[in-house]
């Protein structure tokens, strides 16, 4: 297949193709046409790492401001933080985020009515409150709007604090019935937790314990207490409980967090190593970590620092232990799965967060469970299995979402059930994340608030400060996608240049000529452009689709397009190599085979000078020269009907796979030095044989049918053949499957292991990627054969990302309840 050519418009490019500027970006090692074109870009990001920014709570600083002085009880203790509600009412009287969602309107009732009773409580501002007062009113409806999203704890906090107003004088001209809907809403909230009086239970009414005002043991709730004082990193919370315990750790923690905001504080603080790691997924899902590789690999070792210590920040709340566990696990660091023993099912149940049914918690101990890469990590095995029951459920039962916004939830869920981690082929992701990236996403505690990296000069003026803080998230988000979008883009553009180079060499090679071979250039170069994407990676991306035609070619040719005597006639060309092709080849056929392939691996060994300091060309020769004769064994079983042993088959098939030169060619010319005897290296073929092994069986599922009426060999038909006449089709597929599973295992942790391993980690990770490859083109059928891929094949290759298309739809907010307390 031909892809057409399109024109990408980039920022620093014309919009018309230049090939000499696409030929001279190849050529650069370390500073690609990437980073020449957003090196601004890249530097404002590489900023954001130095600082976690959260916007102001006016919800939390009400509640700080509310504090009475401990030298007078008619004066406040922090009265920075009540100046701070008179300086920042919004015109239209409300407290909270300047750029409020629609559906954000009972936050904002909440934040105002708090802001109203810290300033009745110190009687001033009459006018403020009066205004504050009127917008609530005019709002009042939106409580029993189903549309609109309510913040955790709401339908306890509010009607309390209408109380609460009503004992200090406070008129709220509103219905009665209304009012007392909402009460009755909150008491049958209380009677059922009582009732159940859950430890989850007894954690959340100490979250939302504000709301209880002088009807909660505020001693019983001190057992909730972090070491840094706070109540669940809470500053609403810690200064209820100051205000009624005088708890001096509770008070430390205020001050601190007055100290590093100061005249406000946030909902949450601190969120620094969730926020930092969250960032860090987030560059690896849009594909451009690797201009960051320093400031990541700054965070992850102080990440794993905290693991070490034990950091309360990470083990007292799942997500952040999850994304944690995930994170630094899949980068190469010792991290045990002993910490989820606290997350079991039931356990986490009976959590905080398992009592709100958090969807993102989830959805982090999901994906952490997949990554497992010991069989005795039986706590993964039953983690992955509760956590996909749970998010297989109808998303109405989230309780941390409104139903409104239940497309949001859908798309995530489904993001993470449909494409697991082992089969989510990198530039794939890639792409799916910058589209539905969210550059101005809110996320919602007992009131809204946004986080972002961002290095902000110190300030004078301090209101200043926490008015850009408000926005500050959103300028960082938006770089982050500028980047993306651009980089997606220029890399596309370059694979697009590049197909039309392999498709000039098909034609040159007369590949094109040989009738009974699949003509799929444009998916053997896919599968280089989706895991070898990087522009400096252009030599070994070329060289893997260049195989990949030949494979497939000599697959073809052993499997439908030659006689017995052109298969013995091109095994005995690959023996004496130096031939001369005009009278030694018995067939037209044979002659164009042979042809490209020596050429091709000749080019290949002269390439490889370069990066392995020799030329690999007897290398690659016997690597090839290995496939044929498999491909020849094979193809003798079938004239004989021979029915081979399963072990026998397997070790067969495996070099009939022909991952062996599709890997091993484009890791010569990846970059890191390997041994010159590959065949010596123990590690290298452990993992190549377990790869091929995932490969071959997946195959083997997806065309046993096929294969059967053709009359040819089959893992699933063996499987039945030896079992004696007991073993079903179904039953040889579950075991081949289990058998995949065993292998993507041991991929993982053999792709992993930093201990004792001598292959590069970016030679291991080209392992696990082909992996990935294979579950795409044959976890369902046999998509490579059945041209069922050309529309993810154009979204890597031709189809551009839109980054006006991107920003539009990111005006319209999606908002998440995240609770990382």
């Amino acid at each position: 297949m031909s892809l057409p050519h399109f024109s990408t418009h980039l920022p620093c490019f014309s919009s018309t193709s230049d090939s000499s500027m696409i030929a001279s970006a190849l050529k650069k090692k370390n500073n690609s046409t990437t980073a020449l074109c957003f090196e601004d870009t890249k530097e404002r990001i590489k900023n954001i790492f130095k600082k976690v920014e959260l916007s102001i709570s006016s919800y939390d600083t009400a509640w700080v401001a509310m504090i009475p002085s401990s030298t007078s009880p008619h004066a406040p203790f922090f009265p920075q933080c009540l100046n701070w509600l008179l300086d920042n009412q919004l015109v239209d009287g409300s407290w909270g985020l300047p750029d409020r969602h629609p559906l954000l309107m009972n936050d904002s009732l909440l934040s105002t009515l708090a802001c109203i009773l810290a300033l009745k409580q110190w009687n001033i501002a009459e006018d403020k409150i009066n205004k504050g007062l009127e917008f609530i009113e005019s709002n009042f409806t939106s409580i029993i709007d189903d549309q609109q999203q309510h913040p955790i704890g709401f339908d306890i906090l509010f009607p309390s604090l209408i109380e609460y107003a009503h004992s200090l004088g406070i008129n709220i001209a509103i219905r009665s019935t209304t009012l007392e809907a909402i009460i009755q809403k909150r008491d049958r909230e209380l009677k059922r937790g009582f009732e159940c009086n859950s430890e989850g239970w007894k954690a959340y009414l100490a979250y939302v314990s504000e709301g209880m005002l002088n009807s909660m043991d505020f001693n019983t709730i001190i057992k909730y207490q972090r070491k840094n004082g706070s109540l669940f990193n809470s500053p609403a919370t810690t200064a209820a409980v100051f205000q009624h315990s005088n708890n001096a750790d509770c008070l430390s923690y205020l001050q601190s967090v007055l100290q590093k905001f100061g005249n406000a504080v946030p909902t949450v603080y601190p969120l620094d190593i969730y926020g930092r790691l969250y960032m860090i997924d987030s560059l690896e899902r849009l594909g451009i970590d690797r201009h960051f590789e320093k400031e990541i690999q700054s965070v992850l070792d102080e990440t794993y620092r905290y693991w070490l210590q034990e950091e309360e920040d990470i083990f007292l709340d799942p997500t952040t232990c999850a994304m944690a566990f995930r994170i630094l696990r899949l980068n190469g660091y010792d991290v045990s799965s002993d910490p989820f023993y606290q997350y079991s099912e039931d356990k986490f149940a009976n959590s905080l967060k398992g009592y709100l049914k958090d969807v993102s918690a989830v959805l982090e101990l999901y994906k952490a469970s997949q990554v497992i890469i010991h069989p005795d990590e039986s706590v993964l095995f039953k983690q992955s299995s509760w956590t996909r029951h749970f998010l297989e459920q109808d998303s109405s039962t989230y309780q941390l979402y409104a139903d409104k916004l239940r497309i949001y939830v859908d798309n995530e869920v489904n993001e993470v059930l449909n494409f697991p981690q082992h089969k989510n082929l990198e530039r794939m992701l890639n792409r799916r994340s910058v589209e539905h990236y969210n550059a101005n996403e809110t996320r919602i505690l007992k009131t809204s608030y946004r986080c972002a990296f961002i290095f902000i000069p110190l300030l004078s003026v301090v209101k200043f400060l926490m008015f850009v803080s408000h926005r500050s998230c959103n300028l960082a988000s938006k770089e982050i996608l500028k980047l993306a979008v651009g980089d997606f883009n220029l890399c596309q553009s370059i694979h697009n240049q590049e197909l039309k180079q392999l498709e000039g060499w098909i034609v040159e090679n007369r590949l094109d000529k040989l009738k009974f071979a699949r003509q799929k250039q444009a998916y053997c170069y896919f599968i280089g452009a989706a895991t070898l994407f990087s522009p400096e990676l252009s030599d070994s991306r070329l060289a893997l689709a260049k195989s990949t035609v030949l494979v497939t070619v000599v697959d073809d040719f052993f499997d439908v397009g030659s006689s017995e005597e052109e298969q013995l006639n091109i095994i005995q060309l690959f023996k004496i190599w130096d031939v001369d092709v005009d009278t030694v080849c018995c067939s037209e056929a044979v002659k164009i085979i042979f042809s490209a392939m020596r050429s091709t691996i000749c080019e290949f060994g002269e390439k490889s000078v370069k990066r392995q300091g020799r030329n690999v060309t007897e290398n690659l020769i016997k690597i090839w020269s290995n496939m044929i004769q498999s491909m020849f064994i094979e193809a003798e079983w079938s004239r004989s009907k021979t029915i081979p042993t399963i072990d026998v088959y397997m070790e067969n098939a495996c070099e009939t796979f022909g991952l062996e030169p599709l890997i091993l060619t484009a890791l010569y010319l990846l970059g890191p030095k390997l041994s010159d005897d590959v065949a010596t290296n123990k590690e290298l073929n452990y993992i190549l044989k377990t790869t091929s092994i995932c490969g071959r069986l997946l195959n083997d599922i997806q065309t046993f049918k096929r294969e059967f009426e053709q009359g040819k060999l089959n893992a699933v038909t063996l499987h039945m053949v030896h079992g004696n006449g007991v073993v079903t089709v179904e039953d040889a597929i579950d075991k081949l499957k289990s058998v995949v599973e065993e292998n993507r295992m041991e991929l993982l942790r053999l792709v992993l292991q930093e201990k004792g391993s001598l292959v590069p980690r970016p030679c291991k990770d080209v392992f696990w990627k082909m992996m990935k490859a294979s579950y795409l083109f044959y976890d369902e059928n046999d998509k490579f054969t059945l041209n069922e891929m050309y529309s993810t094949v154009n979204a890597v290759i031709k189809d551009p990302i839109f980054l006006n298309e991107l920003l539009g739809d990111s005006k319209k907010h999606t908002l998440s309840k995240a609770l990382v307390v």
